[in-house]
């Protein structure tokens, strides 16, 4: 498997590690949000534990509305987070 295949994979595992714990399993919850982040990207996210920036998160994160972060939604999140940290952002003035 590819090095791309194999993150691919590993967004798939890490989502459905935390969705389903409240419901249903192809999305996840304000609760199970806030445990993946604070488990899985708390390096990144230092906020994760400040309930009105996890509001913010989850209300951005939701774009249809439905009240709960389906996969697309968070895969969203990973590829902003990515891009934050890849040197052509971080290096650029």
């Amino acid at each position: 498997m590819s090095d791309v295949q194999q993150a691919m994979a590993l967004l798939i595992t890490s989502f459905n590690k935390y969705s389903g714990k409240e419901g249903d399993k192809y999305t996840l919850s304000k609760g199970e949000l806030k445990e993946l982040l604070q488990n899985e990207l708390s390096e990144l996210l230092s906020k994760a534990n400040d309930k009105a920036a996890l509001d913010r998160i989850f209300k951005d994160l939701d774009t249809n509305k439905d009240n709960s972060v389906d996969f697309g939604e968070f895969v969203n999140l990973v590829s902003c987070l990515t891009q934050m940290c890849h040197e052509y952002f971080t290096n650029k003035k």
